[in-house]
């Protein structure tokens, strides 16, 4: 076989239709879209309307929620902490914090704060301060002989919230 005999299946491939190109084509002059009106001119896009039935959009249940002001967390694991502190990027003898963690490259940013989670073994005494934790993960800094302590998150205005006497 040469290059020249090479060519697709029967029916692989269909012609383009070449639109506007005289009254000879069949689809010369206004090129199949008919006569004026805003189907005619170019960037109309009118694909919402289904004939009269129910739109797809409107036959589909509405489902969940987004929380506006929801807090989105740096999420870091035990086991990441640990092997961090193996390669000496970490100092399990100095209090971990967010800063502390960001510096060395464990997170990229804190964002609302850092969670700990307990995938992975820790097997370090660390004393860990930060925004969250699971259970687990405070169980198992606690079983390692480390601390882990939740700070109490600021609101979005940064004051703490005082309670009044009705409450």
């Amino acid at each position: 076989m040469k290059l020249h005999e090479l060519h697709d299946n029967p029916g692989a491939a269909r012609k383009q239709k070449r639109v506007a190109r005289g009254p000879g084509s069949g689809k010369g002059k206004t090129a199949g879209r008919g006569i004026k009106g805003q189907k005619s001119r170019s960037g109309v896009a009118i694909g919402g309307y289904e004939g009269g039935q129910m739109p797809l959009y409107r036959r589909l249940p509405k489902r969940g929620f987004n929380k506006p002001n929801a807090k989105s967390y740096a999420v870091v694991n035990l086991g990441m902490i640990q092997k961090f502190i193996a390669e000496g990027k970490l100092d399990a003898a100095q209090p971990i914090t967010a800063e502390a963690m960001v510096a060395s490259g464990l997170i990229r940013r804190v964002l609302d704060g850092v969670r700990v989670l307990a995938k992975g073994e820790i097997t370090s005494a660390v004393t860990l301060s930060v925004a969250g934790a699971s259970a687990a993960a405070v169980a198992a800094v606690a079983a390692a002989g480390g601390t882990l302590t939740v700070a109490e998150a600021l609101p979005p205005h940064g004051k703490p919230v005082r309670k009044t006497k009705s409450e």
